[in-house]
């Protein structure tokens, strides 16, 4: 199509749709925001077209494609970008476009195939599937409990350096299950951060005691540097979940990928080999 024909059909568009799609000066044309929100959704619709055509004919044998991942800092540098580097050894026809930070995104207007969430999730119209268990793991360093004692019970963390994570929810109270209780123990610190490793790193150095996730913890925990606190009384747990938006047609690229997550990680993943007894 020329450019003078494609302009005719954006402009027409543009005068359908009631606003501006394209910022045009006479050396440069960019997007609007309403423009790229409009491609974005318009992509996604072409993409489950293609799948739809290449599912009823059967012609589309091997998965391929573009998909767009979100997950958790932390998750995806130490556990995710394992997996899709093992993924696309298994799916070569399928790229990746991988982005990892601690927001919640909006999946549909940001153009994300699936997004990788650890935690409870809020309710949606999203769809999520359980992919592993996410086990808290309350612990210190030895210099710590050496220096300031072991709490023999959640009340007592009142009176220790706890090192919290922001995006926890709730930040500063720390749940746990003993017998058929709930606890909560308020809790108050002199470090807080986004990024879960930075407080693993604190805890290691003998900065305080800190509720962090298995998968981040087990490499100190089985080395001896992190001790594991309360035995008895067991944090609360999470899990990590795949969602996506609800299509009435998962794109196959979409499919088998949350598959391999869910083969690769599942009910016992081993990054908690060896830290549980049940």
């Amino acid at each position: 199509m020329s450019p003078p024909m494609a302009s005719k059909h954006v402009k027409r568009l543009e005068d359908r749709l009631g606003v501006r799609l394209l910022n045009r000066t006479t050396r440069t044309v960019s997007t609007t925001e309403a423009g790229r929100t409009f491609y974005q959704h318009c992509q996604l619709i072409f993409g489950q077209i293609e799948e739809a055509i290449a599912e009823a004919s059967n012609l589309q044998l091997e998965p391929k494609g573009q998909l767009k991942i979100n997950a958790p800092l932390s998750f995806g540098r130490v556990h995710l970008s394992r997996a899709v580097a093992a993924f696309q050894g298994c799916y070569p026809q399928i790229s990746v476009d991988l982005t990892l930070n601690d927001r919640i995104v909006d999946i549909v207007d940001e153009g994300f195939d699936v997004a990788i969430r650890i935690g409870r999730l809020a309710d949606s119209s999203l769809i999520a599937r359980t992919l592993a268990p996410c086990r808290m793991t309350l612990c210190a360093a030895p210099a710590y409990i050496g220096e300031r004692g072991k709490p023999r019970t959640p009340a007592d963390l009142k009176h220790h350096n706890c090192l919290m994570y922001e995006y926890l929810e709730q930040t500063g109270r720390w749940r746990f299950s003993h017998a058929s209780d709930e606890i909560v123990s308020h809790v108050n610190g002199d470090f807080r951060s986004s990024y879960g490793a930075a407080i693993v790193e604190a805890a290691v150095a003998g900065r305080g005691i800190i509720l962090e996730p298995s998968f981040m913890t087990g490499p100190y925990l089985r080395s001896g540097e992190l001790l594991q606190l309360l035995p008895d009384y067991r944090p609360q747990s999470l899990a990590v979940h795949a969602v996506y938006s609800q299509a009435r047609l998962l794109p196959r690229k979409v499919r088998v990928f949350i598959d391999f997550l869910a083969q690769q990680f599942g009910p016992a993943p081993y990054w908690d080999e060896g830290l549980f007894d049940d």
